[in-house]
């Protein structure tokens, strides 16, 4: 429907793009996935072993379901804490009448710290010996019995890695559901009021349909990238103890630059991949319907 000059146009500011994202993103993917196919230490030469690697992913490899589940919780956690933080937050910013700028830097801070500095932080904050901020706070409310060293204990060390991921980037979905909300008509909202409706009403009927599109474009962002967690747990844990903070990334990489197995750990990524695309599908699969229902 547009003109040739305009398709002309629009094609000279999308080609450079698509050139990088096929060079940076689609390429890798391939080379994975052409790997994934072979056994390969990285020095020698490359052996065909066809399906062997998924065979042994699929059957042969206990560590693997271990991070995978692992993932899952690491994944359902950062949602709760990055989405429904979000959304509160951004509920609450719509209604505040001063300091917003004040509020929206200071939950947007954290996205833009290096994760190694993230990752110090909060080994401070979970520590045992010296007392750390958290195990501090138990004491002043009387809970010395439950002082523990978060990131040592396999029933814990889970939710440990993942609040700081969580934590990390519900500044940045914030300020995208915030100004999806501010997009919001306020005749439909006072209409309803004057018709009757509670604060809910209003949210659930109003706001939240409104914002649909906004909140599937976030919770993709977030789920993706959830599954792709890898910097902050590896340099809090290495994925320890035992396994029980074991990601599919951590995983992958130790058995890449570890183990020096590039053919099992490309086809560790493929599965990645795979992983999140089926993520997304589920995601527009149930937003979407709904959304029509």
């Amino acid at each position: 429907m547009l003109p040739s000059r305009s398709k002309t146009s629009v094609l000279v500011f999308l080609i450079p793009p698509l050139l990088l994202y096929g060079v940076a993103v689609l390429l890798p993917i391939l080379q994975s996935l052409f790997l994934s196919f072979f056994s390969w230490d990285g020095i020698t030469s490359l052996r065909f072993v066809g399906l062997d690697n998924y065979e042994r992913m699929f059957v042969g490899d206990d560590v693997f379901w271990t991070a995978f589940f692992n993932s899952l919780g690491y994944l359902a956690i950062c949602l709760v804490l990055q989405l429904g933080g979000a959304l509160v937050v951004a509920s609450l910013l719509i209604s505040l009448r001063r300091g917003r700028e004040v509020v929206k830097t200071l939950y947007l801070l954290p996205a833009v710290i290096s994760t190694v500095a993230i990752a110090f932080l909060f080994q401070r904050i979970y520590s045992l010996e010296p007392l750390g901020l958290l195990n501090q706070l138990l004491a002043w409310v009387g809970l010395e019995g439950l002082q523990q060293a978060w990131l040592s204990d396999v029933d814990t060390v889970l939710a440990a890695v993942s609040i700081p991921e969580g934590w990390r980037f519900t500044g940045l979905y914030m300020l995208i559901i915030y100004a999806a909300l501010l997009a919001v008509p306020q005749e439909l909202e006072e209409a309803a009021r004057l018709d009757g409706a509670n604060w809910w009403q209003v949210f659930t009927r109003i706001r939240f349909p409104y914002i649909r599109p906004v909140w599937i474009t976030t919770t993709i962002m977030a789920t993706t990238y959830a599954l792709r967690g890898f910097d902050i747990p590896y340099l809090l844990t290495n994925g320890g103890p035992g396994q029980a903070s074991e990601l599919l990334t951590t995983y992958m990489y130790k058995t890449a630059f570890t183990h020096t197995d590039y053919g099992y750990a490309s086809t560790i990524s493929v599965f990645i991949v795979v992983e999140c695309l089926i993520a997304v599908g589920l995601i527009l699969l149930l937003l979407r319907r709904k959304a029509d229902a």
